[in-house]
């Protein structure tokens, strides 16, 4: 095998590498799906793909990079078998790629829509203590995520501030409204400052007067 890729053109063993390397990382992504492992924690690495608006369809996130790298090697392949040329080989391997990320973007989008409709009732996150996801722009100039345990269960859901600083990855957050469409209203917390018990001490003479 080491022979028979040491063998082949620079173009073909950049498409054979990122096909199998991409499809490797695509089949544990997808065994941790169906085996109840965490995947959403690989999706860790979207909280700060700067592309990532946050909003409900995210195309640019790791899964559907995944996705695109995969399919983008293997269509490569495809066409170097069919001997087509250079430019034409890396313009339909990019088309095919983007194709798979709107496909796979397109299809946990609906997942999640599935999954937060029904008997969700958003007004119940209102007061609830939750972490950003995805970072939130100040003044609800972008949209972000953040967990919060609504209705017995942890849920990652759409959220934007009022404040005048934008909530980073990992801020500790309350819910303090819930827009019409379901889009929370979200502010740091902020711990309460108990007042300093002042001590009054009398000074005598030793007769009991002052």
């Amino acid at each position: 095998m080491f022979e028979w890729f040491a063998n082949l053109d620079f173009l073909s063993k950049f498409y054979w590498l990122i096909a199998l390397l991409s499809s490797f990382v695509f089949i544990i992504v997808v065994i941790l799906s169906f085996v109840g492992g965490d995947a959403d924690e690989i999706e860790g690495l979207d909280s700060e793909v700067d592309s990532d608006t946050g909003i409900g369809f995210q195309f640019i996130t790791f899964k559907n990079l995944v996705g695109f790298f995969t399919i983008f090697g293997w269509s490569g392949v495809a066409c170097i078998d069919a001997d087509l040329s250079v430019p034409l080989t890396f313009i339909i391997s990019t088309f095919c790629g983007l194709v798979m990320m709107t496909i796979m973007a397109a299809m946990f989008f609906f997942m999640r829509k599935l999954a937060d409709s029904g008997t969700l009732n958003y007004k119940n996150a209102i007061d609830a203590i939750g972490e950003v996801y995805l970072t939130i722009g100040a003044n609800r100039s972008k949209m972000g995520k953040v967990s919060v345990r609504v209705q017995g269960s942890l849920r990652e859901l759409d959220a934007l501030t009022d404040a005048f600083e934008a909530l980073p990855s990992g801020t500790i957050i309350k819910v303090i409204d819930v827009t019409s469409n379901g889009i929370l209203i979200v502010d740091k917390t902020r711990k309460a400052i108990k007042p300093i018990k002042q001590t009054t001490y009398e000074i005598t003479d030793g007769s009991g007067e002052l």
